[in-house]
């Protein structure tokens, strides 16, 4: 096949290109780059089946997807804090731009479209397993966009289209472009560098969480079943749910020296959902394999190795809040006639 990756850069996508590389298939990794090329790996910059695209999906058109089988759209400002640096863009971006590369993807004939979506569109919740059929309550400017990407997308499923919704669990261990802003993986970056693990919101929150390599082999899946299993469906991607003190308890005992954990008074993180993966079990004999324990393990071997490190673009947010306030700079240039 021949599979468009938009967000390739990303921490989910240079995880997605490798692997669909590896199976054999010529991807496109279409992106603004925002975090280097680099990351993809030069192996994957060397293979004659994949295509370098820098673009912006605002700007996609049913041309730039002729000969395409399959899409997995990742692109998006990538989590709560991000999305609500600047929420107009934020809305832009992972709702409407999303959308429109849906749109000219049916437009240029493309026969599968998989929107990465998130279980933060479930917002709050009771403790029970909340599934793809449950309420959905968004919180956050970014959980609002995912949902209303997936409004707008599923609608465009037909016989000659097959749309899918992946609503993926808090993605947690090591990648290409590896993320230290997300549960597990800022937790064990904190225990290895200062021995201490903060809890904020009271910890007893819950968060379903999923490897990265499971939530990339999810997209395989979706992108290989029968239309006739995923088309216009919903599908929870996850491996387990934890409380957010049970995942620092988790990093307490992998790291093999003594980490305090100490709950920090703070306002109650009011995101609370513990979501059932049992859909894509069920229709898929889809399951994530790589525990959370197993991924705490990986990052710590990582940082001591010194195969990971937590450089400026691990931490999304930052980053991101580094290019908005270039762009502002150069935006007072031009604004003042100014020359660079």
């Amino acid at each position: 096949m021949v599979i468009l990756v938009t967000g390739a850069g990303g921490y989910i996508g240079t995880t997605l290109v490798r692997r669909l590389l590896d199976a054999g298939h010529r991807v496109i990794g279409l992106d603004r780059y925002f975090f280097g090329q680099e990351r993809l790996g030069e192996d994957v910059l060397a293979n004659p089946r994949f295509e370098l695209r820098i673009a912006d999906i605002r700007d996609v058109e049913p041309e730039h997807l002729r000969g395409v089988d399959g899409v997995c759209d990742l692109a998006a400002l990538s989590n709560d804090p991000s999305g609500d640096l600047d929420p107009e863009l934020t809305e832009a971006i992972n709702h409407h731009g999303r959308v429109r590369v849906a749109t000219a993807a049916k437009k240029a004939g493309v026969k599968r479209y998989v929107l990465a979506s998130s279980c933060s569109v479930y917002g709050t919740g009771d403790n029970s397993r909340l599934d793809e059929s449950s309420p959905v309550h968004p919180i956050t400017t970014y959980a609002k966009a995912n949902l209303g990407a997936e409004l707008d997308v599923l609608p465009l499923n037909s016989p000659d289209f097959t749309v899918t919704v992946l609503r993926q669990a808090t993605v947690f261990g090591m990648s290409r472009r590896m993320r230290f802003d997300l549960v597990i993986n800022i937790m064990t970056l904190n225990a290895v560098e200062k021995g201490k693990l903060f809890i904020t919101g009271g910890g007893r929150q819950w968060r379903p969480l999923v490897h990265v390599s499971d939530t990339a082999r999810a997209f395989e899946r979706i992108l290989t079943a029968p239309a006739s299993d995923v088309g216009g469906q919903v599908f929870n991607v996850g491996h387990t749910n934890l409380q957010v003190i049970s995942a620092a308890y988790t990093v307490r005992e992998v790291i093999p020296f003594p980490i305090d954990v100490q709950v920090v008074p703070d306002d109650p993180d009011k995101r609370n959902y513990n979501v059932s993966f049992e859909k894509m079990s069920k229709v898929l004999d889809f399951r994530a394999d790589i525990t959370p324990d197993q991924g705490v393990r990986e990052i710590y071997e990582g940082l001591k190795s010194g195969a990971l490190s937590p450089e400026p673009w691990t931490s999304t947010v930052n980053w991101y809040r580094r290019l908005l306030e270039a762009k502002a700079l150069v935006d007072r240039v031009i604004l003042n006639g100014k020359i660079l």
